[in-house]
């Protein structure tokens, strides 16, 4: 479906933005388009890979002329472009809405103006009961994107999105900080031992914007299985994928951590299609009838459970360190 077509990346110099771009530049499509703000990042990308299939745009999605105009001829949309750590999203709030929900809301709205074909928004679990304004915000960017997809046009631009777990060793995530304390002798930092997450790698994530772009309705969001693992087990497996004896330092819950994180919201479970490896949530399309809402209720979800890190597959140390071995990440790290 990529073949001579345009696909814009934004946040495209990002850890999802890179894996994306990575993976498309080995398929028969036209362009890619680069959309961020760091000029700096642009600059180190187009060196390194010296394609001219790669075209660099500077600008922000918080300014609907930018993304408007570096639009024009795009035929997919990924938009990665987002404030994604929860401590800086809760000391500047504001900031993530102007990127994550406004912004959101820019790029729908300039794909659509620009008759793009699809759009593909990512978000997080953290939008799943989120308690942290980055989790809000990227909630909020949800509603936007199904709320706008219902105002398009038979024949229109599909707008739909993927929702994650944690992605391994991308950038600002546990994985890489722990190897570096590991390497400088330095404890492990842990806010809570139970803690659980989901973990995936950069390539399935990429996998799910594929299945998204191909199978993608108005306003769905896809979701995939994943399985999870304690913070306690995933520190004690790279140490000892690293041969070492770091001590683990129990620091208590950070400002907006959750003990473990939803992709799937009970309500969402009771109309999810499964698809096997993904779950596709089909858009809420009631309208502002209220007695659809008070009457028309889901009795199906009172024996149904949200699909969480806590009651997903459970890891053990054994198969967290197959998988972290799987992750190039580790791999080069392992032969420093």
């Amino acid at each position: 479906m990529f073949n001579n077509k345009t696909l814009m990346i934004t946040g495209g110099t990002g850890s999802f933005g890179n894996t994306v771009l990575n993976r498309f530049l080995n398929t028969d499509v036209k362009e890619i388009i680069v959309f961020s703000r760091d000029e700096k990042k642009q600059e180190d990308m187009r060196i390194a890979l010296n394609s001219s299939k790669v075209k660099f745009y500077i600008g922000d999605v918080r300014n609907y002329e930018s993304i408007h105009q570096a639009m024009a001829g795009v035929d997919y949309v990924f938009h990665a472009a987002a404030l994604k750590q929860v401590p800086s999203c809760e000391f500047y709030p504001m900031e993530a809405v102007r990127t994550n929900v406004l912004g959101t809301e820019n790029v729908l709205n300039a794909a659509i103006a620009n008759n793009v074909q699809r759009v593909v928004s990512l978000s997080t679990d953290k939008a799943v009961y989120p308690i942290n304004a980055m989790g809000i915000s990227k909630a909020m960017a949800e509603k936007v994107l199904v709320a706008k997809s219902r105002t398009v046009k038979g024949g229109g631009t599909v707008l739909c999105a993927t929702r994650y777990g944690n992605v391994m060793a991308s950038r600002g995530s546990v994985i890489p900080l722990f190897v570096e304390k590991i390497k400088a002798g330095l404890p492990l930092t842990v806010t809570d031992p139970k803690m659980t997450r989901f973990l995936m790698s950069l390539e399935e994530s990429v996998d799910l914007v594929l299945h998204a772009f191909e199978h993608g309705q108005q306003g769905d969001i896809f979701v995939q299985k994943a399985p999870a693992s304690t913070i306690e087990d995933l520190a004690q497996a790279l140490k000892e994928l690293f041969n070492s004896e770091a001590l683990v330092k129990v620091i208590g819950t950070r400002h907006g951590e959750k003990l473990y994180e939803s992709l799937v919201s009970r309500e969402e479970m009771a109309k999810a299609e499964d698809m096997g490896r993904y779950f596709r949530i089909p858009a809420d399309n009631r309208d502002l009838n209220y007695d659809k809402f008070i009457l028309d209720g889901q009795p199906e979800a009172n024996n149904i459970d949200d699909y969480t890190s806590h009651n997903t597959t459970r890891l053990s140390v054994q198969e967290i360190k197959i998988i972290l071995k799987t992750l190039s990440y580790i791999v080069e790290e392992l032969e420093i």
